[in-house]
């Protein structure tokens, strides 16, 4: 009968490591939106991700057009990646919680902030 508890408690503890190391990969998957300050106002920007363990992969969706997220990595709740804008690169680098994600992003323009919040994939 111990032994069975036992077996139980190493299959329940084993199978709680392997769910909880898949979970920071789901934390950031899907379509994520919010607000940038430009110099003629602010404007909408959306986020697609996709992680595939410790790599983070997407796109962004801006007013000029779709930009590739390069260099991405997630950890935890932590990510970070680049896009480029023109000859520019843009560093962006977040923490999730829950549905939102707040991102210092760093630019030539400066330094800025942004949060995301989780919206449905659109069609």
């Amino acid at each position: 009968m111990l032994q069975r508890l036992m077996i139980a408690g190493v299959l329940v503890w084993s199978l709680g490591a392997v769910a909880l190391g898949a979970a920071p990969a789901s934390k950031v998957d899907g379509h994520w939106e919010g607000a940038l300050s430009g110099p003629n106002g602010d404007f909408n920007i959306a986020f697609n991700f996709k992680a595939d363990g410790t790599k983070l992969t997407g796109t962004v969706e801006t007013p000029n057009g779709n930009v590739d997220i390069e260099n991405g990595k997630v950890e935890d709740n932590k990510i970070y990646f680049e896009t480029h804008f023109q000859d520019n690169v843009i560093k962006h680098d977040g923490t999730i919680d829950g549905d939102t994600i707040k991102l210092k992003v760093n630019g030539p323009w400066g330094d800025s902030a942004m949060t995301l919040k989780r919206t449905p994939e659109k069609k």
